[in-house]
């Protein structure tokens, strides 16, 4: 076996790192340095979904497992592209632009949403982000789809004072299913090869509702 190329899916994280309305900010403090002590060491604090991250189920359903509670082949396979560029501001991503992929899908694929919204990060209109549509996420999940990702800063809408949102029917459609989701990705139009294997590997944070991830895709040669 041989790895090709490995992309990288991931924002960085730092003090500016962009966050969910309400989240905690990230905070890097030098607690010691080469000159005073030896070594370097930062003192690091962030939330649970800082950047990149995965949710588990927990995150909105109390009953449901926490991220530790999650085998890890949940963030780990083949990754489908979902290529929804086009739904713009607040858009819905449905099952016609799954359709073209379709035959892609199987028990184990990663469904990667490119909205393209990532190009927006770190503004405002970053919180306006499209969605995928509840009655698509759950054809998805009854085609045995456990694991989701998207360009974005929440696969449901993002509600505020002008759009209160539908509820996040798509984050506790997927935690019923003790599935997964990965928001904040980025860079996705670099994966230019087939059948790319998608890591989502998480933080081993115990339990969690989530935890920050390096995602990447790889191109890899049997």
């Amino acid at each position: 076996m041989r790895i090709n190329k490995v992309v990288d899916l991931s924002v960085v994280v730092n003090a500016g790192t962009q966050v969910y309305p309400g989240d905690p900010l990230p905070q890097f403090t030098v607690h010691s340095t080469i000159e005073q002590d030896g070594f370097n060491l930062l003192s690091v604090s962030i939330g649970s979904q800082t950047g990149t991250h995965v949710d588990a189920p927990y995150h909105f359903d109390a009953s449901a497992p926490k991220l530790d509670e999650l085998p890890l082949e949940r963030f780990i396979g083949p990754g489908v592209i979902v290529d929804a560029r086009g739904v713009g501001a607040r858009g819905r991503i449905t099952w016609e632009h799954i359709a073209p992929v379709a035959d892609q899908l199987e028990t184990g694929s990663i469904v990667l949403l490119h909205t393209g919204w990532s190009e927006h990060y770190g503004t405002e209109l970053y919180f306006d982000n499209p969605y995928l549509d509840a009655a698509a996420c759950a054809r998805l999940i009854g085609l045995g789809i456990r694991t989701f990702g998207i360009d974005a800063i929440n696969i449901d809408e993002t509600p505020d004072d002008t759009h209160p949102g539908e509820g996040f029917p798509v984050h506790h459609l997927i935690a019923a299913a003790s599935g997964v989701i990965s928001e904040n990705l980025t860079n996705l139009a670099a994966i230019g090869f087939s059948r790319p294997v998608i890591s989502l590997l998480p933080i081993a944070f115990e339990a969690a509702d989530g935890a920050p991830v390096r995602a990447v895709a790889m191109h890899i040669e049997a």
